[in-house]
């Protein structure tokens, strides 16, 4: 590997500091007793505060900038809650190391000075060996400078971790960015980079956890359980998608990432728990784009004795709660518009949204009747569709990106609803919704089909559809069946996409932003 000249001269530095007797990767603890954020929201010149003039302090961190003035010097370190600026005098610090400094060239006033005190250090180890990208820790006292900036007095310096390739350095002028890290390929095969130096981009991430920390809160709180389920499963069931397909060696046998939770959670219904819910990842085998990634995180949960009716109550209360939890509003500015997670949202049958949008009434036309309009605006292979999907795509293409405040849209064909309970009072249609938003489907629930003949027969249904050519029909899933041959009671489920939802409440374009890593090409090397 070749070392452009920057990483050649920090090698050498840490060559340096090893021959000097400086450990730059020690391996004991660092004690960190204040965090920037913390301690600038706590200062108080006089008064109640949690930190005062002269009160002692232990920080660590990133070296992120450095100015160099003679004698003194000022250093801005970054630790995991931000940035604080440190003041270093060569007369006050001192370095953790017990060491000797080595012979340096013939024109440098230290050339063979051995170090009397710790302090003779200074102009070796700090103005010379330390880099931007350095972990360094800093004891010292907390003050404020005469410009006004809450500060540490660094007596005592640390080497915690010598960087051997330098940072991207972003400036910034008025809330603009210069000189940045913004290449999207680059931030996300090098997230970690991306992190520590883009404003804002830890931040999302931190909302994400409030997410699902708050998730977890309302179905805690509700009495639900959280469980797992298998994600290597020998039938890619729970939706229509298309699967990833790996080889089990000892069984010898082909299985599949999963898809879905659905089936195996309906199974716990069965065995008797009142409310199970699981947040992991699922896999498609399926297009990528700013909405899609093929492997993605998901929330499903099933509840005993509910139906779709109070599932759309229940969401609606969790979206204004989380929205709460992560932005103190249940308004977020996503792009040009203005999204209100507050309770209630429009309810709309998907064949009503269909008339409204496009002016045709689909709901007593045959599946000919409904190809050519769905030809008409722009569905393509529409020979291996059946009516629900071709419904089903009609609403993609004219409705579903109209949508941009929270919307139901509620009661779907059976044909594209193969787990969904009958309408109670609707033929043909199953108690389905899906929630939009934004101009995208945020999550997808029923009253759960438990009748297991009719479920049955659904299945075949699907396996008609694959025989057509529609590689993302269902197939039957028999041990299913006989779980629900057994007897599930009535139930209400939803899956929720959390990438999607990540996107909505912090308000970024696209799911690569909300996703730590997502999927890529392979690196070309150079």
């Amino acid at each position: 590997m070749e070392l452009s000249e920057q990483e050649q001269v920090r090698r050498q530095s840490l060559q340096t500091m090893r021959d000097m007797g400086i450990n730059p990767y020690p391996a004991a603890e660092y004690v960190v007793t204040g965090y920037s954020a913390d301690i600038k929201a706590g200062f108080v010149d006089e008064g109640e505060g949690t930190w005062h003039t002269g009160d002692k302090v232990s920080i660590a961190g990133r070296l992120m900038s450095k100015r160099i003035m003679g004698k003194a010097s000022f250093i801005e370190i970054q630790d995991s809650k931000g940035r604080i600026q440190c003041y270093v005098s060569r007369d006050d610090i001192q370095l953790a190391e017990d060491a000797e400094v080595p012979a340096m060239d013939a024109n440098d006033p230290n050339a063979g000075l051995s170090a009397e005190t710790l302090r003779q250090m200074y102009n070796v180890v700090f103005k010379k060996l330390l880099d931007i990208g350095d972990f360094i820790g800093i004891e010292g006292f907390v003050f404020r400078t005469q410009m006004g900036e809450i500060s540490v007095h660094a007596q005592k310096l640390t080497v915690l971790s010598k960087s051997l390739r330098p940072l991207p350095i972003v400036k910034y002028k008025d809330g603009v960015a210069y000189d940045g890290f913004n290449d999207p390929e680059q931030r996300y095969r090098q997230r970690y980079v991306d992190l520590v130096v883009n404003e804002g981009v830890k931040d999302t991430f931190l909302k994400r956890a409030t997410i699902l920390r708050t998730m977890r809160q309302v179905f805690d709180e509700a009495g639900y359980t959280e469980v797992e389920t298998p994600i290597l499963q020998q039938i890619a069931g729970g939706a229509s998608a298309r699967p990833f397909i790996t080889h089990h060696n000892t069984l010898d046998v082909d299985m599949y990432l999963r898809i879905a939770t659905e089936l195996y959670l309906k199974r716990l219904i069965v065995g008797g728990f009142e409310g199970v819910y699981e947040i992991g990842r699922n896999f498609r085998n399926e297009g990528m784009d700013r909405s899609h990634n093929p492997e993605f995180t998901c929330m499903e949960l099933y509840v005993q004795y509910k139906d779709y009716t109070w599932m759309m109550s229940f969401t609606e209360q969790l979206l204004e709660r989380i929205a709460i939890a992560v932005n103190g509003t249940t308004k977020v500015q996503i792009g040009d518009h203005e999204v209100d997670f507050k309770a209630p949202y429009r309810r709309l049958p998907i064949l009503d949204a269909i008339k409204e949008k496009t002016g045709y009434d689909l709901s007593n036309m045959t599946e000919d009747e409904i190809r050519p309009i769905a030809k008409k605006f722009g569905v393509e292979d529409t020979d291996k569709m059946g009516k629900g999907k071709l419904i089903d795509e009609i609403f993609g293409e004219t409705c579903e990106g109209t949508f941009i405040q929270p919307t139901f849209i509620t009661d779907y064909p059976v044909e594209m609803s193969p787990l969904t309970k009958m309408h109670r009072s609707k033929p043909g249609l199953t108690e389905r919704f899906e929630l939009m938003v934004n101009g995208k489907e945020l999550a997808n629930a029923y009253s759960e089909l438990n009748d297991p003949i009719d479920q049955y027969n659904r299945f075949v249904d699907q396996m008609n559809l694959a025989k057509k050519g529609d590689d993302e029909a269902m197939v039957i899933d028999h041990d299913f069946m006989r779980a629900l041959e057994y007897g599930m009671p009535p139930t209400s489920g939803i899956g929720i996409g959390i990438d999607r939802l990540a996107i909505l409440m912090t308000g970024q374009p696209t799911i690569q932003e909300v996703l730590l890593f997502p999927t890529m090409k392979p690196e070309v090397d150079n």
